[in-house]
């Protein structure tokens, strides 16, 4: 089994950081590739950003790229999303997830966490 917990949300305004963390469980989670997704209200869960077991590869949705950096530290079973230059448009709860199956990007996430809220004001 494998569980995730993300912690690190809450109010910022625009222009703003935040660092957002995903503890998992498990011995085998150096082998999963991981993603960070948000949902908005009323719109569809997006892809936020990814990366690979290795941490040696990572993927951008483009409407993030250049302000958010996702990374792991395998040693401590973490996965971060540092965002910076937060806007409005990034108000969304953050989900981390888990690609149990070995494959190439696109992942197929099948382990989710709770969500933690990001809510960036004007």
């Amino acid at each position: 089994q494998v569980q995730l917990v993300e912690s690190g949300g809450g109010l910022v305004q625009a222009g703003g950081s935040l660092r957002l963390s995903c503890v998992g469980s498990g011995r085998t989670f150096s082998s999963l590739a991981m993603g960070w997704l948000r949902h908005a209200p009323g719109e569809e869960r997006k892809f936020v950003a990814a990366i690979s077991w290795s941490g040696e590869k990572t993927y951008y949705a483009d409407s993030v790229k250049g302000r958010f950096t996702i990374s792991r530290d395998n040693a401590e079973n973490t996965v971060y999303l540092q965002m910076n230059s937060l806007k409005p448009e990034d108000t969304a709860v953050y989900y981390c997830a888990a690609d149990s199956f070995p494959r190439a990007f696109p992942y197929d996430y099948d382990y989710w966490g709770q969500g933690t809220q990001v809510t960036v004001s004007s």
